[in-house]
């Protein structure tokens, strides 16, 4: 008996992507095609894999986090997306849970702390330059005394 040949159901080597070995803490750089004005182009979304959902089914999807001009930008991608033209995985961290959604919030508390930092870097030269101002006679006088 003879087998009947495999229809391609997607233009997706569906077999490549479930062998990919991406997880959460891996930063990955994803090709996307987009259509403009008759036109294919690649736009490539490079972040962090916060969550890998659905494992390897059909229906599985990926979160990937960035930070763009300050403001963090997340977009789910389907992993079997025929819009997705290749995914690159370009560095892997180590890291000990699953999910990484406690990043947004880490991310958030680390901007407020620079934020602060800004604020008393204004203030501390103000001060500065208002020591300045004193004469230098005066100081040598002081320190004499």
């Amino acid at each position: 008996m003879a087998t009947a040949p495999k229809t391609k159901i997607s233009p997706v080597n569906m077999d490549a992507r479930k062998k990919m070995d991406m997880r959460a803490g891996d930063t990955v750089r994803v090709h996307q095609k987009i259509m403009e004005k008759g036109k294919v182009r690649l736009q490539v979304f490079e972040g962090l894999v916060i969550a890998r959902k659905h494992g390897s089914e059909s229906g599985a999807t990926f979160t990937v986090r960035k930070i763009a001009s300050g403001v963090g930008v997340e977009r789910i991608f389907p992993l079997y997306s025929p819009v997705i033209e290749k995914i690159e995985v370009t560095k892997r961290a180590k890291v000990r849970q699953s999910k990484l959604y406690y990043i947004r919030e880490k991310a958030s508390k680390e901007i407020k702390r620079q934020m602060r930092n800004v604020r008393m870097a204004k203030e501390v030269p103000e001060e500065v330059e208002a020591e300045a101002e004193v004469p230098a006679e005066e100081v040598k006088e002081e320190v004499e005394a």
